[in-house]
């Protein structure tokens, strides 16, 4: 058995694994176990998410943070791989503009991957947070 204190394995792509679990603890155990420079775009993204939606609702789901309006379902997520960090909107196709990502396998989700040298679009990243988080949500 693993001590309380153990770091979490990285999966495949440096993707940390951790337990699913509601709230604010496990999305920061998620985060803190980030690799290199994607832990702190992860704390980035969360203050982000966090100043910027009230009735905020947290979890790690699939070994990813998920956030959610009470009550209205997941809007966003996020998920390490190897060279970049993907932050998926659950209903982006429905945002202005939508998110660059996405196939036409992809339903209504769009994402954006973010690479190491990227200068992110605080303010654009912003509206599409308000405006997913206005939306109805997913509901698994």
């Amino acid at each position: 058995m693993a001590s309380p204190n153990a770091k979490p394995v990285l999966l495949s792509g440096g993707n940390p694994q951790i337990a699913k679990a509601d709230g604010d603890a496990p999305v920061q155990a998620y985060i803190a176990a980030m690799p290199g420079w994607k832990c702190e775009l992860g704390k980035r993204l969360d203050a982000l998410v966090v100043r910027s939606v009230p009735d905020l609702r947290k979890a790690v789901r699939y070994n990813s943070p998920f956030y959610a309006v009470e009550g209205r379902g997941w809007f966003l997520s996020f998920h390490v791989l190897t060279r970049y960090v993907k932050a998926t909107f659950l209903q982006g196709l429905l945002l202005n503009p939508s998110p660059p990502g996405g196939t036409a396998r992809s339903g209504e989700a769009r994402w954006i991957d973010i690479y190491e040298n990227d200068q992110l679009d605080e303010a654009q990243m912003e509206a599409w947070v308000k405006q997913a988080a206005a939306l109805p949500g997913w509901v698994p």
